[in-house]
């Protein structure tokens, strides 16, 4: 099929995506800074390299002779220990995520690369979502220039905007992913908001419904939709965005549905019940759940390269991150820590 080089193969999604492009037939090659990794990709054939998006002279050691980069690695909020009342972050979003792109696109261009396939923020078009008019590529930008994930979104627009000058200057073909939600088998118990750790909703969620314990949403459970996507379903799509010659620019990766917050409790407590049983589940309409609710065109993408996401319906989703939990090999890798590797694992406050 071709060789694939995944930047960020120690992420929650990176470690996913590697695995789709071994299973569709490419010769992978990795990179990283979490040392866990480096034996179990040797065990798997995968070549694993240190890199730092902060130092751009350790891409003079990466392989040239690839057909694809799927770019996943970056600094993140849910892993920024910065509280914005005493210090501010920006600088370092704009070093990594943006300067680490420029660094990363001229010297695909130097090594004769011609695709880059990374992600973007989601929260891009934040001001705009509604449960009622589905989010499309052609949006304008309209975001919120406040708040721990102001900067984050800068950078990752100016990344993006970064693959597309060198579309139009150099002729690549690069893409952006605009993903919601990823969820899936892998480090989501905590994450920090503002600097600060706490416990992932979807976290907390499955360690109730493990033990039994009663679940409980807040607000208008059934109005509050989001779109949410498979961290199976992201790595297909790289897949297919790597094969098709019509990929280029921004793509919406979704779901394709929107799934209410009470849907997805009474999913994860009827998937994750245990000895202790079911876990009951029920709406507390008095306090606010913080969700502006949101959904997916994902059109362009099942246009371009035959995007169809197989774990549409949450509870399939749901299931088979419980499989995955079981099989135990994602939770070994991630032990004791590691980057989700993606936007939206946070919930977006209003």
């Amino acid at each position: 099929m071709g060789r694939c080089l995944v930047i960020g193969a120690s992420s929650f999604i990176g470690a996913y995506t590697v695995d789709a492009f071994r299973e569709a037939g490419y010769e992978v090659v990795g990179t990283g800074r979490n040392p866990r990794f480096k034996e179990h990709y040797a065990s798997v054939g995968v070549g694993y390299l240190p890199l730092d998006l902060d130092d751009p002279a350790g891409m003079d050691v990466l392989p040239t002779d690839v057909d694809v980069v799927v770019h996943l690695a970056g600094r993140l909020p849910a892993n920024s220990t910065f509280d914005l009342e005493s210090e501010d972050d920006a600088g370092n979003y704009l070093r990594t995520n943006a300067l680490g792109m420029a660094s990363l696109l001229e010297w695909c261009r130097r090594s004769g690369i011609g695709r880059i396939i990374s992600t973007t923020s989601y929260a891009d078009v934040q001001n705009r979502w509604s449960a009622h008019e589905s989010v499309l590529e052609t949006w304008p930008r309209d975001f919120r220039l406040s708040g721990d994930h102001a900067a984050y979104v800068i950078s990752k627009n100016a990344a993006c905007d970064l693959l597309t000058y060198y579309n139009n200057q150099y002729g690549m073909k690069n893409a952006a992913f605009r993903l919601p939600p990823v969820y899936g088998c892998g480090p989501h118990d905590s994450l920090r908001v503002n600097g600060a750790v706490r416990k992932s909703g979807i976290g907390l969620f499955v360690d109730k419904a493990k033990a039994g314990e009663p679940i409980t949403v807040f607000g208008d459970a059934e109005a509050a939709v989001r779109d949410i996507v498979y961290v199976k379903d992201v790595a297909q799509a790289f897949v297919r965005a790597a094969g098709s010659e019509k990929t280029s620019g921004l793509y919406n990766i979704g779901s394709g549905r929107a799934v209410s917050l009470l849907e997805q409790a009474e999913a994860i407590a009827d998937v994750f019940a245990g000895p202790m049983g079911k876990s009951a589940v029920s709406v507390d309409p008095d306090k606010p759940n913080g969700i502006t609710s949101y959904r997916f065109d994902i059109g362009r993408a099942r246009r371009d390269f035959g995007y169809s996401p197989a774990f549409a319906d949450f509870r399939d989703l749901m299931a088979d991150w419980r499989y995955e939990e079981e099989r135990g090999v994602m939770p070994a890798l991630f032990r004791g820590g590691g980057s989700a590797g993606n936007e939206g694992e946070r919930v977006l406050p209003e």
